[in-house]
């Protein structure tokens, strides 16, 4: 049975062309799914999606077998609910988005300790509810490679060391399906390599992603599979080195065809 079902997704906003028009896909449990296309294609709009931070305008939802979403059934759209499937996503964002306020790793507890706090044994065992929080969180930052950097704020780090950051709070709540959105497109070249170098292990790791990305060979390397998308539809979609070496469609080709040393 696939992690992520993924079945008709629809978009549009106010009168303009649709975003998305019926995309269809499915992930299985480990795999790694590179998504392409051109800005405007609907890449990260169909991730806002996944993570109910838009509400898609028809189709299914579908992680291990439950109905997330229906755009025909009221009772899977309602917000309490909704906050919960969110737990089923984990979503890294181009720019970060970490609370400046706060150090690297009270930027990976926050959103862990604001659950906890929602048990019913929270003030009783709070020391030992937030001293486990700390140490998984600990370990996902010394995961990242940033195990000298957690008392230090997002201001005294590197555009890198951030959006490291940002994944191992991405990781902290064990979703089952993580999403990057161009995870390195707010950074210098010298400075994508580390990043990648983290998405690399997750994939050693048999995590399970999706990878909004314009690094082709990255996505060719790494990817299990690659999602061409291009006006709101998928273009093409196959295993990652042939999608990417041989495309079958004209306009991945063009696509592709900007693109040196792939």
């Amino acid at each position: 049975m696939p992690v992520l079902e993924v079945k008709n997704i629809c978009k549009q906003f106010g009168k303009n062309t649709p975003v998305l028009q019926g995309v269809d896909f499915s992930l299985a449990r480990g795999e790694t799914v590179a998504i392409i296309g051109s800005s405007g294609s609907g890449k990260t709009t169909l991730l806002r999606c996944l993570n109910f931070l838009t509400a898609p305008d028809d189709g299914r939802i579908i992680v291990n077998g439950e109905t997330l979403f229906d755009a025909s059934s009221p009772d899977t759209q309602r917000e309490r609910e909704i906050r919960k499937k969110r737990l089923h996503f984990g979503l890294v964002f181009q720019n970060f988005n970490l609370f400046p306020q706060y150090t690297a790793l009270q930027n990976v507890m926050l959103a862990s300790e604001l659950l906890a706090k929602e048990r019913p044994d929270y003030k009783q065992n709070r020391k030992e509810v937030l001293g486990q929080l700390r140490a998984r969180a600990e370990n996902l930052l010394r995961q990242v490679g940033l195990g000298e950097k957690m008392s230090l704020y997002p201001h005294q780090l590197s555009g890198g060391q951030q959006q490291r950051v940002a994944i191992a709070r991405a990781l902290a709540l064990s979703p089952d399906v993580l999403c990057f959105d161009e995870p390195t497109s707010a950074l210098d070249p010298e400075l994508t390599g580390e990043v990648l170098k983290v998405i690399r292990g997750l994939r050693e790791q048999h995590m399970t992603m999706i990878v909004v990305t314009h690094e082709m060979a990255f996505a060719r390397d790494v990817a299990d599979r690659v999602i061409f998308m291009d006006g709101g539809v998928i273009v093409e979609q196959g295993p990652a080195r042939q999608v990417i070496e041989a495309p079958q469609e004209a306009r991945t080709r063009r696509f592709l065809s900007s693109y040196a040393g792939i």
